[in-house]
Parts: structure tokens; C-alpha cells; sequence
């Protein structure tokens, strides 16, 4: 397989969310790429902090807003192993994010359940990518969790 900077940064999604699944959250994991490197990155910590809002997009928006000094992203690409629900493609949206790769769908949550024009209309979206991988990590936190 020839090597694909989009697997490698998916890569890193993905042992974010094995990294939640660790801690007991819903493995979920995202990182910021902007320029060839990660700027951000982030898992679910909803639990750990108690915060409804502490998905692992706005953990790795906020780092990447934070390593750039700013708070617009359109150079940048965000990872994310499921795609994102309505309140974080929101954020995406006021971040002016350049690009959004996603892994599984999401049917329950996910933004394009309730509509494709939450993210900012610049923003390139592309779905699918590593997909199987990114929902395995999900189903067999899920088959434990129901254990």
C-alpha cells in the first residue's frame, strides 16, 4: 500500500480513540494536521471531566487554536474517527476549519443526520476514510461495555 498522509494522520485519530476506550469514554478521537504536522489532537473526555461538551473534536480544536494563536483554522484539517455531532460541527464552523475527514458515519448523531450545511461553506468534507477501523474500535468498546 502506498503510503497516504491521510492514513497516517487517520492513524493518529484512531489511537486517540483507543486511548478513550482506555479511559472508560466512547472511543472517539481527532486530531488537528495543518502544514504536515499534528497542531492538535484530542479524545472524548466527557466522563473524566464531566463535561458534556469535552467531545474529542473540541479537545483537539481547542489545542490547535492554542499552538496556533488563533482562534481560524482554514489551513487546517481535522481528523476525527466518527463523524462529528451537531454541536462540534458547529465549533468547526466558527473555526473555519479548511477540510473535515471523518471515518465511521454516525446515523443517530452525526451533523449530515440533521443537515450538510452546519459546517462553514468552505470547509471540504471527506467521509469514509479508514471507516472499517474506525467503527471496529467503536462496536468492541460497545460489545464490552454490554458484557
Amino acid at each position: 500500500m502506498e503510503y497516504n498522509m491521510e492514513h497516517f494522520f487517520m492513524q493518529r485519530a484512531l489511537s486517540e480513540a483507543r486511548a478513550a476506550a482506555e479511559e472508560g469514554e466512547i472511543p472517539i478521537g481527532a486530531v488537528v494536521e495543518c502544514g504536515g504536522r499534528i497542531v492538535g489532537k484530542g479524545h472524548n473526555r466527557v466522563e473524566a471531566l464531566g463535561d458534556a461538551t469535552a467531545h474529542a473534536e473540541m479537545q483537539a480544536l481547542t489545542a490547535a487554536m492554542n499552538t496556533l494563536g488563533g482562534k481560524y483554522l482554514p489551513e487546517c484539517t481535522l481528523y476525527v474517527t466518527v463523524e462529528p455531532c451537531v454541536m462540534c460541527a458547529g465549533a468547526l464552523a466558527w473555526s473555519q476549519i479548511g477540510k473535515v475527514v471523518y471515518g465511521a458515519a454516525d446515523p443517530k448523531r452525526g451533523y449530515s443526520t440533521y443537515s450538510n450545511h452546519i459546517l462553514h461553506p468552505k470547509t471540504e468534507v471527506v467521509a469514509g476514510l479508514m471507516e472499517q477501523e474506525c467503527r471496529e474500535v467503536m462496536e468492541e468498546f460497545f460489545k464490552k461495555l454490554r458484557k
